[in-house]
Parts: structure tokens; C-alpha cells; sequence
């Protein structure tokens, strides 16, 4: 039932992105039907370039185990897309954030709470944004940081920094 219910999301992600202008596709293989781990979604405008790992529910929080973002991570590098996480609570929006500006729990998995997806994730219209402007919003500190969990590498870290 909740892995049908998260097709839906999905679904509704690759709809709602292709009703805002983005070429888009729900990787058919994520979920575990293949060894390589994909992202849930790939979504371009000819500027920018998403790879998207999508979550729902309809509690709070949502949680993402390290390795899912880790994969995005690894993916959205060789791939050349920006990785974004996808949230979606139910009866609201959605909403994107950069693996860097998710919360790390103790035991290196990644937790979103409703009130900060609402107060500070990215909206479907911010995801036309080139990402200069999202990515200058980082501090110095937040990328090391970033870099320091192994959510960033050196190279990403340092494209940002320039």
C-alpha cells in the first residue's frame, strides 16, 4: 500500500514538473527493481538539470537513510544534474532542498520536519532558478560542512565556491 501510494507521488512529481515547463522522467528502475541505485526523477529545462530522490508522507517527519542521499549525491555528479530532495507532506505542496541543507541525525540518516519544508524549501517555480543564486545563499561554512559529511565533494564544493 505505501509503496503504491509513493508511485503516486511520484507520478504527480514527474505531472506537476512537466506542467511547469521541464522536460521529465520517472526513473522506472529506482526503488530497488535494479542494483544501480537511480533517483526517483530526472527533469531538465535546457538550463538546469535535476536529479530528484522524492519522499512523502503524511506525518512529520520524513526521514531518507544515508545511502539514498549518498546516491543521489553520486549520481547527480556523474550525471551532471543538481541533486534535490523532493518532500511532500500530505495536503501541501511540494517542496526541494539540496542534500546540504537536510538535517544529518546522529546515526547518518536525514530527517525534513513540515514546518521547515514550509519555511525554507524550494518551491517548483524557485527549481527554474539557474542556481547561482540558490547556490551563492550557501555559507563558507555549510559547504565544508557539507563537504565534511560526504555530501559534497571537493569539486562540488569548490563549483559552488566560485
Amino acid at each position: 500500500m505505501a509503496n503504491r501510494k509513493g508511485d503516486r507521488r511520484e507520478r504527480e512529481l514527474v505531472n506537476r514538473l512537466d506542467e511547469s515547463g521541464f522536460a521529465v522522467m520517472r526513473a522506472p528502475a529506482s526503488g530497488g527493481a535494479t542494483q544501480r541505485e537511480l533517483p526517483d526523477v530526472l527533469a531538465g529545462n535546457g538550463h538546469v538539470f535535476y536529479a530528484i530522490e522524492a519522499k512523502s508522507s503524511s506525518g512529520d517527519p520524513i526521514y531518507l537513510t544515508g545511502e539514498e542521499v549518498e546516491a543521489l549525491v553520486y549520481f547527480s555528479q556523474n550525471f551532471g544534474a543538481k541533486p534535490k530532495i523532493g518532500i511532500r507532506f500530505d495536503r501541501e505542496d511540494w517542496y526541494f532542498f539540496h542534500p546540504a541543507d537536510v538535517h544529518q541525525t546522529k546515526g547518518g540518516n536525514y530527517r525534513v520536519k513540515k514546518e521547515k519544508a514550509l519555511e525554507d524549501g524550494d518551491t517548483m517555480d524557485d527549481l527554474w532558478i539557474d542556481g547561482t543564486e540558490e547556490e551563492s545563499k550557501h555559507s563558507v561554512t555549510d559547504i565544508l560542512h557539507a563537504v565534511d559529511q560526504g555530501v559534497l565533494s571537493v569539486e562540488e564544493a569548490a563549483e559552488i565556491l566560485e
